[in-house]
């Protein structure tokens, strides 16, 4: 299999939430986009192991996935070792991704700035002709974008998801656990579960929207340094 793009999240969910209609809008357009979900969210308050599973399942349709794993590498306990690389190297051999995209640098949950870290390293690795995975050849994806989560940074770009704020919404939502919960039943509320945090959601997605002169955006940096350009179609088109 050979994608367009491969999207590395740290728990299901993460990829719904910080870059969902950006794979919405790809999707559209019939690129190939994969996501790998480095662990199972097992730790999280909210759900189970096999409702995550589920909501994942069913976030993966709306956002019309060619790909999706999930590597169960432990959550709260990620760890930028050999063996977890290794992982992560054969997924990125397997598909072949030209763009790759995971998390911001720091950010509010531990694991986040963990699984970047792992994800960045592995991908540089993944080039390497002397580490071994199977049969699979070196592979090194052409760009590397990160996703902001919890904690802002000041962006290299916005992706316009106006059209797809909707299908992001529905897929954010398959999660029915873990978001716009206004009845929490049995489990206790977290900062993630009430409708004011969807809210916020919204709000940012206006905002850098506003910034880019769209109605929703979603911001990116771009890892590998400055941004190469061969020519200006993608701003003359824009």
């Amino acid at each position: 299999m050979k994608l367009d793009v491969l999207i590395f999240a740290a728990h299901p969910d993460d990829a719904e939430l910080n870059i969902g209609g950006t794979i919405c809008s790809l999707t559209s357009q019939g690129k190939k986009v994969g996501v790998i979900d480095l662990t199972r969210g097992e730790m999280g308050t909210r759900g189970t192991e096999k409702s995550r599973q589920k909501e994942a399942d069913k976030a993966t349709s709306i956002m019309n996935l060619s790909y999706r794993s999930n590597l169960d590498l432990g959550d709260s306990i990620l760890e930028n070792s050999k063996e977890n690389q290794r992982k992560i190297i054969a997924e990125v051999r397997k598909t072949k991704p030209t763009i790759c995209i995971t998390g911001a640098p720091h950010d509010r949950h531990p694991d986040h700035g963990k699984s970047t870290q792992l994800v960045l390293d592995s991908l540089f690795y993944a080039g390497l002709l002397k580490i071994e995975t199977d049969t699979l050849e070196p592979w090194r994806p052409k760009h590397i974008l990160q996703y902001m989560q919890d904690r802002p940074f000041e962006p290299d770009f916005v992706f316009n998801i106006s059209d797809f704020w909707d299908k992001k919404k529905e897929a954010m939502l398959a999660f029915n656990t873990q978001f716009n919960v206004s009845d929490a039943g049995n489990e206790p509320e977290t900062y993630i579960s009430s409708p004011t945090y969807f809210k916020q959601l919204e709000a940012r997605a206006r905002y850098f929207g506003h910034l880019a002169g769209f109605e929703f955006g979603e911001p990116l940096k771009y890892y590998n340094g400055p941004a190469p350009l061969n020519n200006l179609d993608g701003l003359l088109n824009s």
